[in-house]
């Protein structure tokens, strides 16, 4: 049988991760407005070979184009009804190229909805996650990876929902932004440390953050995870820098020798599994697996 992810973190294994997803979609074709992931329907053969190309650069995990993948974000597409057909050909996808032995990573974003302002009930919240983890779970997920939270409520009903109806070990990473005082915070307000315990409350496997920050702001919020627990597991996924607006094109800055020259610092400071996040590349995955492997 297949070691878990935190087995393998147990016996002191550092793991990478993939990289972007919806700006290697882009490069394919993806067009401004289209849903991602119809991709997975129309367009499987393009999928297969962004999360082949993953693999081949040495990674050990690889996600599903499945982030907005829940209810609420198809209904916009009129694609509300189609969820388990999605999400399951997503994981199917990745399954494929990733074979046996490496992991598969079902990605859930957020909805979109703040359960606050009343948008939504934690029931109806639930049920979304819930129906998309399942999805994802019998297309053949090792793991689902909760990602860009900003708000605590809904990243714990979607780890809830995770726990609750699959097997599979639960990721949650949050997005986090450095504030006027130094400190880093999500939009609404949540602090690396307080995601820590109310995500472990909730039942989580693997903690961690994406997206935001180039891999070196990525250590500060490693550090601050790790003085309030050293030993859950921490999954990072960090930009190729921070966005530049170049005429009408966003750009990356980061290539992948600047982002794995901070990688070793970045697993010192405590993380497990590092991969990247917006604007990274198969070439920036094959870099930190040259480091730190």
């Amino acid at each position: 049988m297949k070691a878990t992810l935190n087995q393998l973190i147990a016996q002191g294994k550092t793991l990478v991760s993939d990289g972007a997803w919806g700006t290697f979609l882009q490069a394919k074709g993806l067009k401004a407005g289209e849903c991602p992931e119809l991709w997975n329907i129309e367009h499987a053969s393009a999928v297969l070979d962004i999360a082949k190309s993953y693999i081949a650069a040495g990674a050990d995990t690889i996600e599903t184009n499945s982030f907005g993948g829940n209810c609420f974000k198809l209904e916009a597409f009129g694609l509300a009804d189609h969820v388990y057909e999605i999400n399951y050909k997503a994981a199917e996808i990745s399954r494929q190229a990733a074979g046996a032995d490496k992991y598969v990573l079902g990605s859930i974003g957020p909805t979109g909805k703040i359960l606050m302002l009343g948008d939504v009930t934690e029931e109806e919240l639930y049920e979304a996650f819930k129906n998309q983890a399942v999805a994802l779970y019998q297309g053949g997920a090792d793991a689902l990876i909760i990602e860009t939270m900003t708000a605590l409520d809904e990243a714990s009903i979607a780890v809830r929902a995770c726990r609750e109806n699959t097997p599979c070990e639960i990721i949650c990473t949050m997005t986090f932004d450095r504030i006027q005082s130094g400190e880093y915070r999500t939009m609404m307000g949540v602090s690396p440390s307080e995601m820590v315990e109310e995500l472990k409350a909730a039942g989580v496997s693997i903690v961690g953050a994406n997206c935001s920050n180039g891999i070196e702001g990525m250590i500060d919020i490693t550090r601050e995870i790790r003085l309030v627990d050293d030993k859950i597991p921490i999954l990072i996924h960090a930009n190729a820098g921070l966005p530049i607006l170049e005429g009408s094109c966003t750009v990356f800055p980061e290539t992948p020798e600047m982002m794995a020259g901070f990688a070793t610092k970045l697993a010192d400071a405590g993380a497990n599994i590092i991969g990247g996040c917006c604007g990274t590349t198969p070439e920036h995955i094959k870099k930190l697996v040259e480091v730190l492997k």
